[in-house]
């Protein structure tokens, strides 16, 4: 696409790969992020956590920690402030944990019990390490498995759906599979930790803070502490990664007790540990499909029932349920969500949050499907494309899954795989390929942009987003470049604060969509003045949107990004060990803004699913109630020589009828990579795993199990 301004031609900047605007500073360390900015007269506050899984405070005994070097101060539920936890926020009532300090209970091993401040950070950590809190302690229960006798369906049109007899269905059936599949605690381990420094300037509580979203952050200690929002001003520059787990937490409710108190700057950083316990995980799920096929493998049946824990204080659902809800019909289609409360923290968001582990389970089933009906694993995707949204019943608005199964099966020479299993080895290794499909709802949050012409020929972009990592500032700039039809090196961006306004969070894989349509909004009502003629004004020309009113109309059609995951794995019977040889994604995602990055978040994805399949698993004792592995020592993640070939590419999706055909990159490339990797390891040893991660241990038990195997040391 090209555009014209005054007699220049530019070629279009949305689809041409462009480095981060931002990406220098960050190579050279000129980017600063929340946790090494400096302040005058800093104080540093060092978090307490429980060491009991249930019961109550009997004491804190503070008075010799007060009397150690550069200790300024003790908070804990005996004399600390009071603040307002009965409220709704942005994304629904907070998680109580962000309620320091404000009773004696204690529902699970890391919940806050006392912050403790000083001059230096090692003083608060010495004098945080000191401080001795006694417990009553009661009896607990972390142990989640499936038919857990507390396990119930939550409130809610969302907990189950169902039409159709699936009894009669499962009965006509020519192929049945009736499975359980599992997945494990898993944690986000972000690499920059979670940190907040809090000052009082102006009369106004300033939060430098890293976050997903600075208006959904400020709004919430707002309601928190009684304020004016107005008076609260939260700003994030550079983050580094959330992946979910960086909205409201304990650490920045810590800072703004201590620095109201203290009068001076506070800065809270949660270490690695306590990231285990105070922001949130990925819930263990225990999931168990049946489906069942006619003989061309057409569902009749289709029945997903999906268990995941909560905490005793705060309700949530990993919705891995959902997946089934728009990728697969049938004549007859269930699927419900039930929860657990144990005495743990509260799970949250993380990356494709219900996609990744309901995918797992999911196409798995599929792939157990193709087998025993002796159908090609595409063509059964193929062949159970819906015509609408299976429990919606709303039109797609563009489902491009086909596309991305062709192009895929193409790309990795699928026409050449012999479906029987166990059947190749180089050496030692058994090799084998699977795939799967993937899904990603495209959504679209209430956002406020600012477009500035500048007296200089420049643009500024006012627009509330939050760069965790994606390259918003470099999208936002190419979006706005294509619509006043001038080149992104004249546009700066602004980012970040919220005293920009209100903005959807980056999460849910909407950020882009949901900034880009108010930013072209601005954008295209500022050209249209600039048209008129005239000059800019000293004090610049600002046009300002939002879309608040307009996003009502993207709820008629079902809205998603598609993928194809395929997979290559070799595995050594006699060790256990499951490598990755290749792993290709191919996906269907609407407007691709800058490919360069776009690669990145895919590739990014798929690499996180590598891990999930055969890596990341956080491990309770049900003992004490607490991790047995909460650091990156013994909670493996995938590093780089886990990591083989990995590609991703995309098909054309563009969506004439969508007002940016954005649809979102950040979570899709997860989905279905688990499944993928499961389903190559079942055609390299014919031995099926469905539970998740894939371990040495469990492959050689699973070998030695199997009905005619020679055992590890025979193989």
């Amino acid at each position: 696409m090209t555009t014209t301004t005054d007699s220049t031609t530019v070629q279009g900047a949305v689809g041409s790969s462009r480095t981060r605007v931002e990406g220098r500073d960050k190579v050279t360390g000129a980017a600063r992020y929340a946790g090494e900015i400096p302040f005058a007269e800093l104080a540093h506050g060092w978090l307490v956590l429980s060491t009991v899984a249930r019961g109550r405070i009997r004491s804190v005994e503070d008075a010799p920690v007060r009397s150690m070097p550069g200790v300024l101060t003790v908070l804990h539920h005996g004399n600390a402030p009071r603040i307002d936890t009965d409220y709704t926020g942005m994304l629904g009532r907070p998680n109580p944990v962000v309620g320091l300090f404000q009773h004696d209970r204690v529902p699970f091993v890391g919940w806050p019990v006392a912050l403790v401040v000083a001059e230096t950070s090692e003083q608060a950590r010495e004098a945080a390490e000191a401080l001795v809190v006694r417990y009553d302690e009661e009896p607990h229960d972390v142990e989640f498995l499936a038919g857990h006798a507390g396990a119930y369906t939550p409130d809610g049109s969302d907990a189950e759906t169902e039409k159709g007899d699936l009894e009669a269905r499962l009965r006509a059936a020519a192929f049945v599979v009736d499975e359980e599949y599992s997945t494990p605690e898993e944690h986000h381990n972000s690499m920059e930790p979670h940190a907040a420094t809090a000052r009082w300037e102006g009369g106004r509580l300033d939060v430098v803070d890293s976050n997903q979203g600075t208006f959904w952050v400020s709004s919430e200690l707002a309601s928190l502490f009684s304020l004016d929002p107005g008076s609260v001003r939260v700003r994030s520059e550079h983050v580094g990664g959330g992946f979910g787990s960086k909205g409201l937490a304990p650490h920045q409710v810590a800072a703004v007790m201590a620095t109201t108190l203290l009068h001076r700057p506070v800065r809270v950083v949660l270490t690695r540990r306590q990231m285990f316990s105070l922001v949130g995980y990925r819930s263990p799920t225990a999931q168990r499909i049946t489906l069942g096929a006619g003989p061309d493998g057409r569902l009749s049946a289709f029945d997903h029932r999906a268990l995941s824990l909560t905490s005793t204080v705060h309700e949530f659902i990993e919705s891995s349920a959902n997946v089934g809800r728009t990728m697969y019909d049938a004549d007859a289609h269930h699927t419900r969500h039930q929860v657990v409360r144990l005495d743990v923290p509260t799970p949250t968001w993380m990356r494709a949050p219900g996609e990744a582990p309901g995918s797992f389970a999911v196409e798995s089933a599929l792939d157990e499907l193709a087998e025993r009906s002796g159908i090609d694993p595409v063509e059964l995707r193929a062949r159970n494309e819906p015509a609408a949204g299976p429990v919606s019943g709303l039109p797609f608005s563009r489902r491009n899954l086909r596309a991305c199964l062709e192009e895929g099966a193409r790309r990795f020479g699928w026409a050449e795989r012999d479906p029987r299993p166990g059947l190749r080895r180089e050496g030692r290794w058994l090799l084998g390929t699977g795939m799967a499909a993937a899904s990603f709802p495209a959504g679209v949050g209430p956002s406020t942009a600012a477009v500035t012409a500048e007296p200089d020929g420049t643009y500024t972009v006012r627009i509330n987003a939050a760069d965790i990592g994606t390259g918003a500032r470099t999208a936002m700039a190419s979006v706005a470049a294509d619509a006043l039809r001038t080149d992104p090196e004249r546009i700066r961006v602004r980012l970040g604060d919220s005293d920009l306004g209100p903005a959807w969070i980056a999460g849910g894989s909407m950020g882009t969509r949901s900034w880009a349509w108010a930013v072209r909004l601005a954008a295209d009502e500022l050209r249209e003045l600039l048209a008129l003629g005239g000059s800019v004004p000293p004090e610049g020309l600002t046009t300002r949107a939002d879309t608040s009113d307009a996003i009502g109309a993207m709820a008629q059609k079902e809205r998603h990004s598609y993928g194809a995951q395929f997979a290559e794995a070799a595995v050594d019977v006699t060790t256990g060990e499951v490598r990755v040889r290749r792993l290709l994604g191919i996906f269907a995602a609407g407007t691709v803004v800058n490919p360069l990055t776009a690669r990145s978040q895919l590739v990014g994805g798929m690499t996180w699913g590598i891990s999930m399949a055969l890596h990341e698993e956080a491990v309770r004792d049900r003992a004490s109630g607490g991790y047995v592995n909460a650091d990156l020592a013994g909670y493996h993640v995938a590093a780089h020589a886990d990591v083989p070939h990995v590609e991703a590419d995309w098909v054309d999706d563009h969506d004439p009828e969508d007002p940016v055909g954005i649809k979102g990159i950040g979570e899709i490339g997860i989905v279905g990579v688990a499944a993928a990797i499961a389903n190559a390891v079942w055609h390299a040893t014919g031995v099926r795993h469905r539970r998740l991660p894939i371990r040495p241990d469990r492959v050689l038990a699973a070998e030695e199990a199997r009905p005619g195997a020679e055992g590890a040391s025979g193989a």
